[in-house]
This record gives structure tokens, sequence and C-alpha cells, in this order.
């Protein structure tokens, strides 16, 4: 990766026009061949920057980055605080914790989270568009899909949807009903689910794993 920090202006050409007038900012220029533009601020979000493929050409005071639609960024350098370049080696991947698949192993360990007299008929129950991740009848023997997401979009809903459509071809399954599970379950995603009769269940991640227990606690 090269760090470059460096007084300049950027501009932008392709389907928009987009102009930085003269400041301080980092560039960075990654060894996937993308090129960004950061402020002081603003987390991880870019000023602006070019996706690749893309190529840049360095002539002196001027970076040129061009990708094969033919947009440009162009970043004029009138004064250069510092230039690196580091190796970063591969990078193993973020480990989370809570991901869906622990989130499902702990919901059918303990599917009377999802409702009172509930019983798992199987996890990754299988249909033509993709496994179900929990297959479960309800207190009154009624089949319910369960699609477990860390968090709850519009995405998930649309996946569900898809899963009870072919569920309920099935004579021995039908009339099944959908829930999504998730940490966190979007306002959007939710409405949405509301709409289709989904159900939605707001998760407590260390509660379900009896982080939370109070029979731990000293206090």
């Amino acid at each position: 990766m090269r760090l470059v920090i460096a007084r300049c202006r950027v501009d932008y050409h392709g389907r928009l026009s987009a102009h930085l007038p003269l400041a301080t900012r980092l560039l960075l220029v990654k060894a996937d061949g993308s090129v960004s533009v950061h402020a002081d601020d603003r987390a991880y979000k870019p000023l602006n920057w070019m996706s690749p493929p893309c190529r840049l050409e360095e002539t002196p005071g001027t970076w040129t980055v061009t990708n094969p639609a033919g947009e440009r960024l162009v970043l004029t350098l009138d004064e250069v605080l510092h230039d690196s370049t580091h190796e970063l080696g591969v990078d193993p991947g973020l480990v989370k914790d809570g991901v869906e698949a622990q989130l499902q192993a702990l919901l059918a360990e303990r599917i009377t989270v999802l409702g009172h007299g509930w019983t798992l008929v199987r996890r990754e129950y299988p249909t033509a568009v993709g496994p179900v991740d929990l297959l479960a009848r309800d207190a009154d023997g009624r089949t319910v899909a369960v699609e477990v997401k860390r968090r709850g979009e519009i995405d998930g809903v649309e996946q569900l949807t898809r899963y009870l459509h072919l569920l309920n071809r099935d004579p021995l399954l039908a009339p099944v009903r959908g829930v999504l599970a998730a940490q966190v379950i979007r306002p959007q995603a939710r409405t949405l689910a509301t709409d289709r009769g989904i159900g939605c269940l707001t998760i407590d991640y260390d509660d379900l794993r009896g982080a939370d227990d109070p029979t731990l606690r000293l206090f």
C-alpha cells in the first residue's frame, strides 16, 4: 500500500463531474490498483475514489487515474508532505463474533426462544433456490421457515419470500409462514416483512449464548 499526504485538488470526469478544492488530503494506492482520496474525518469513507480495474499515470504534479469506461480521476498535487510504500501481505480477513452460522446453531439448540412449544425439524432445509436456515414447527404443529441474519435487511426478506413460495408448494409442509431473526432489523426490512406476513425477531446474541446468564453474576 502507498500512502501519500499532499496538498491537492481533485477532479472527477465521468458520468458526473466533481471537484475538490485545494486542501491537505491522504491518498491511498492499494495493491488491487484502487486509488482513493481521504480527508481527516468521515471514518472509512473516501471523498472520491477509482475502483479497479484502473490505471494510474504520474507526471510531475499530476496523477491521472483512468478506468475502462473512460472515467478519469485527476489529482493535481501542489505539495507532497509524505510518500511511503508498505507491504501488508495477505490479510486473513475479519473474524466476527456472532456470525450467522453461530446464530443459526444457537437458535437450533434453543428453538423455544422463537416460541413456546416450538420444535426443530431441520437446519439447512434444502429448496431449489438454496437452504432455509431453520425449519421448525410451532406449538400448533404449523411449519415455520426461519431466516437467520446478523443484520436484517430487505435482501433477507426477499430471500425468505422466495423460500416460502417454494415451501408452500409442498402439501406436507403447507401452510408455511416465515420469521426473520436477526441481531438488528432495519425499519425498511421490518415494514416489508410485515407487509408480506413475515414475522420479525430481534436476537440478543449474548443472552442467547448464555453470556448474560443472571445465575453467573456476583451481584
